[in-house]
Formats: structure tokens, C-alpha cells, sequence
């Protein structure tokens, strides 16, 4: 199959550090190249891919400081990735409305796209008027999608990663890990408070965005006192999966509906389980009492944590290699895509796992100064 892959401009693919959408499209593209697929991706000059690399700016934009204006780029980006579009049998499109709204000049070849965001209030005009498929990477995602007049709704498909490069080690040290994005949303303060109420040391990974700079000067620096408290930066390939390795476990006291998290699978891939809120699709990707702990408030977070030993770091392995490995996503897209082909498309019904929702009430967070 001729498949046609557009990754965001943003980031490098695959990302060196932070990038959650650049991660998994490595992962499908390079999946689908083994499998003996035709594959170009259309991504930043800077990617590295077994695929065939076609790019209209030589570096992400991310670290493409000297631009005054990024969004010029990521325009022509979407525009020029649709350019040979026609030789292709499908393009998937992972960079969202700004390839959906060009969907229209290539009619004779079948769009689809993978929703890595919420959609925005700003964006509808552009769902009114698209009509080829798409996908959301959780059926938390699904629910939360408000309903749209141009689309195909294609089911969901998981977000995965490649679990042979995530070593397993059941013998963990005595620290809690917060890695994500240093924002109000993802809550650090709150795993913070976590680490303080139970005595414990955290370790805090992650990027800080011009947007959320204020937060983590006037909030979370002050937090961090090099002992109990350590903030290391963000991490990279190499260092996350090191500190995966080793911590007791994962904290993810999200504070939004996450429509994927990509940190908490990576984690118990490698054998460390996960206590997060019930919000976004963390039923879907956390095994309550078996890979992890779900609560609602910050007090059954604390509880959770004390608890953490009772989960075997074994199943936490077995769930994402069954669930959420590089195979598994591209198996799902491609059932996606032949159906499409055919023209005999029938949207997937919720998996085994997707199953596991909860009843999607919001947790009742305190909120920690």
C-alpha cells in the first residue's frame, strides 16, 4: 500500500525529547516500512525515518528560534504536502485541520486524520466543510468531541511506542517520577504535595513553554529544594527511559481530559506502575489495582501511592506489549485504511481495553498552592 504520512512541522520526528504526536507517527511509519508498506513522510528536514523523507524546511520549528513567525512555515508545510498527494493511495494526515482544510483539492485520494488534539471552538468551519475520515486516539476523546457536520468518524485507534526499546526492571528505587510538560494541566504542584504528604522523594522531568514560564517561576521552582524535591530538566530519550526504570512509580495528577497520555504507557512499559486521576483516558490506558492506581481526589492519590507496591511491574509490561506496541496501532490503522479502500468502512466498536471507562465523572481535585 502507497501510504502517504504528514507529520506537524513542530518537532523532528522522531522527537529527541518532548513531542508525544512526532513519537507515535515514528513509530507507525516505521512500523509500516517493515511490514513492507510504500511510506513518505512528509516531515522537518532534521527527521530520521526508514521511509521515504520529503521535507520544505530543513529543521522543526521548535528549534527554529530566529523566526519571528513560525505559522508561515507550517501553512506551507500542510500546502506542499499535498503536492504529489495523487500518487498515493491514502494520506494520512496527523497535523490536523490545517491539511484538513486543503483535503478538498485532492478529492480522488482518501484522507484521514488522526485528532492528536481537542478540536477549538476556531477550527469548526473547517470540520463543517471536510469530508474525508478521521480518527481520536481514545474513546475519552470521542466523547468529548462535540458533534461535527463534515467527516467520517473512522473509531479509535491507541497511540503506541516501540516497547522492545523500553527496558523492564522490576526492582525499583525509592523515588516518585513526574515527567510530563511543566503546566498548570498537567498538575506537578499537585504530585509535589503528593511526594510531601507521604514523605517520599519525586523527581520532576520536563519542558517549560513560554506560556507556562509564570507557573514554573513562581510555583514550582519555588517547590524544588534539590533533596526531597529535584527538578532535572527535560528529558530525553535516554534519560526518561532510565528514570522510568527505576522509580516506584509514576505520578499523573492531570488536571484536564487528557485525550491520550503517552508518559503513563511508556512507564509501565517499563514496569512501573502508574497513579493518575480518573480524567481524559486514563481508564483506558491504566488497569485499575493491576498496572496502576486511578483515583479522584488528592487524598486517594496520597493513599494510592503507599499502595503502589501491590502492582506487579510484570503485568505492567505484559498490558502495554498486548495493548499499545508499535504493531497494534499499525494493524488497527491498517484494517482503517482497507476499509476505506473498499469503500465497505464500518466504524471499529470500543476494544477490550476501551471497554474499561469509567463513568467519566470529573475527579474532585484539590487544588494546592
Amino acid at each position: 500500500m502507497r501510504v502517504l504520512q504528514i507529520a506537524p512541522l513542530w518537532e523532528t520526528v522522531p522527537p529527541p525529547a518532548y513531542g508525544g504526536t512526532e513519537a507515535v507517527v515514528h513509530c507507525l511509519v516505521e512500523e509500516l516500512v517493515r511490514q513492507g508498506h510504500d511510506v513518505t513522510l512528509v516531515a522537518s528536514g532534521d527527521s530520521r525515518t526508514s521511509a521515504r523523507l520529503v521535507s520544505f524546511y530543513p529543521r522543526s520549528l521548535r528549534t527554529a528560534s530566529d523566526l519571528a513567525d513560525r505559522k508561515p512555515y507550517a501553512l506551507l508545510h500542510a500546502a506542499k504536502a499535498l503536492e504529489d498527494a495523487r500518487s498515493y493511495d491514502i494520506i494520512h494526515n496527523h497535523v490536523g485541520e490545517e491539511v484538513m482544510a486543503l483535503a478538498h483539492l485532492v478529492p480522488e485520494v482518501p484522507m484521514l486524520s488522526t485528532m492528536h488534539c481537542l478540536i477549538t471552538p476556531n477550527s469548526r468551519i473547517i470540520w463543517d466543510h471536510y469530508r474525508g475520515y478521521y480518527n481520536t486516539i481514545s474513546w475519552a476523546q470521542r466523547r468529548l468531541m462535540p458533534e461535527v457536520c463534515g467527516g467520517t468518524f473512522a473509531g479509535a485507534v491507541y497511540n503506541s511506542v516501540d516497547v522492545a526499546t523500553y527496558p523492564f526492571d522490576p526492582d525499583k528505587e525509592d523515588y516518585l517520577l513526574f515527567l510530563a510538560r511543566l503546566s498548570p494541566e498537567k498538575g506537578p504542584h499537585l504530585a509535589v504535595e503528593v511526594a510531601r504528604r507521604t514523605g517520599r522523594r519525586l523527581v520532576i522531568a520536563g519542558k517549560v513553554d513560554p506560556a507556562d514560564f509564570l507557573y514554573f517561576t513562581t510555583v514550582i521552582a519555588p517547590l524544588v529544594d534539590g533533596q526531597q524535591v529535584t527538578f532535572v530538566g527535560e528529558a530525553d530519550a535516554r534519560m526518561k527511559r532510565e528514570l522510568y526504570r527505576k522509580a516506584s512509580c509514576l505520578l499523573a495528577p492531570i488536571c484536564w481530559e487528557e485525550p491520550f497520555g503517552l508518559v503513563p504507557v511508556e512507564a509501565m512499559a517499563c514496569g512501573t506502575p502508574v497513579v493518575a486521576f480518573k480524567r481524559g483516558a486514563v481508564p483506558e490506558l491504566v488497569l485499575h489495582g493491576k498496572t496502576g492506581l486511578v483515583v479522584d481526589t488528592l487524598d486517594e492519590m496520597v493513599d494510592a501511592v503507599r499502595r503502589v507496591g501491590e502492582i506487579d511491574p510484570r503485568r505492567c509490561r505484559e498490558h502495554v506489549a498486548a495493548n499499545f506496541d508499535a504493531p497494534v496501532m499499525a494493524d488497527a490503522y491498517l484494517g482503517i485504511y482497507e476499509s476505506i479502500l473498499a469503500q465497505e468502512f464500518v466504524a471499529p466498536a470500543a476494544g477490550p481495553v476501551a471497554q474499561a471507562v469509567g463513568d467519566g465523572k470529573q475527579p474532585e481535585w484539590t487544588q494546592v498552592a
